[in-house]
């Protein structure tokens, strides 16, 4: 009987196991990557030129619109669709009743600083938001005055933009200093005097009434708006109280038919003409179309005693 060979025993190779992961990492973390550095180009003098340019504009951007508002109203280009600017900039912008002139006034506060700031030698930084002059645009100071506020500002700050608190701080010391008593009284009837004050552009020789008596300021109501103004913007009268009861009864029913809706062209006649006529009486013909147009648009005015 053949005898056949044995078989042979096979061992079988086991598969490598992987490797940790946390080796691969460590592998990888190894390696040393080379990136090429990146050149940033400078900036040409056309782009350096512009870029100063942008941030004038951004910086100045409530001086832009405080412009715009200016022109708006001077040109009365809110006409078509409001009587009033104040009606305008509450249905447009959202303002308050003050708010549209007093980005204007702020405006008028950096040409003031802009122009009248001593900057020979040294660089002195304007203002960039109307938060920051909204005390100046309110204080009843002279041009030359904005200006040195703003610098002695400027120097609190430690040469730097200071904020709308610093600023009404050196404002508040300044008109401690050089308080004028305020001469007039409520109920008194005054002519507007426009001189340097933009707001009262076309408005001079218009008369009203003292509503509201302030420190440096106070508000009159003619026939058709109010106003906020210094005192040298006021020339009093000086009537006799009899007198003034009339005006002011008289400045009531003139701004109570100035706010009749679709009123025609010639009731704003009468109205501009009355209201420029400083005198405590009318006409016997005056009076008549007075009565006339009340009438017309069913007004009935009770004289008060």
């Amino acid at each position: 009987m053949s005898k056949f060979p044995s078989p042979k025993k096979t061992t079988a190779k086991a598969s490598p196991k992987p490797k940790p992961a946390l080796e691969e990492q460590d592998k990888a973390a190894s390696l040393t990557i080379e990136v090429a550095a990146v050149e940033v180009p400078e900036l040409t003098e056309d782009e350096q030129r512009d870029r100063l340019h942008l941030e004038r504009k951004v910086e100045q951007a409530f001086v832009e619109a405080g412009k715009a508002l200016m022109e708006l109203r001077d040109r009365r280009l809110y006409r078509s669709t409001h009587k009033t600017f104040e009606e305008y900039c509450r249905d447009r912008f959202g303002y308050s009743r003050d708010a549209g002139y007093l980005k204007i006034s702020a405006t008028t506060v950096y040409e003031n600083i802009q122009k009248y700031l001593p900057t020979i030698g040294r660089q002195i930084p304007l203002p960039t938001s109307e938060r920051q002059v909204r005390s100046l645009a309110k204080a009843e100071l002279e041009p030359p005055q904005q200006a040195h506020v703003w610098e002695q500002a400027v120097q609190e700050a430690g040469n730097k933009i200071p904020s709308g608190r610093i600023v009404k701080d050196v404002v508040d010391r300044i008109r401690e200093r050089t308080k004028i008593p305020n001469p007039y009284r409520e109920g008194e009837i005054c002519v507007l005097l426009p001189k340097d004050n933009p707001d009262l552009r076309g408005k001079g020789g218009c008369w009203g009434m003292i509503t509201h008596v302030g420190d440096y300021s106070c508000t009159i109501q003619t026939w058709d708006e109010d106003y906020t103004v210094k005192i040298e913007h006021l020339k009093s009268l000086e009537l006799l109280d009899d007198d003034c009861k009339f005006m002011q009864q008289l400045c009531l029913r003139l701004r109570q038919l100035h706010q009749v809706a679709d009123h025609d062209v010639s009731v704003d006649w009468l109205l501009q003409g009355l209201g420029k006529q400083a005198k405590p009486y009318l006409s016997a013909l005056q009076a008549k179309l007075l009565l006339a147009v009340e009438k017309e648009y069913k007004i009935e005015w009770k004289q008060k005693k």
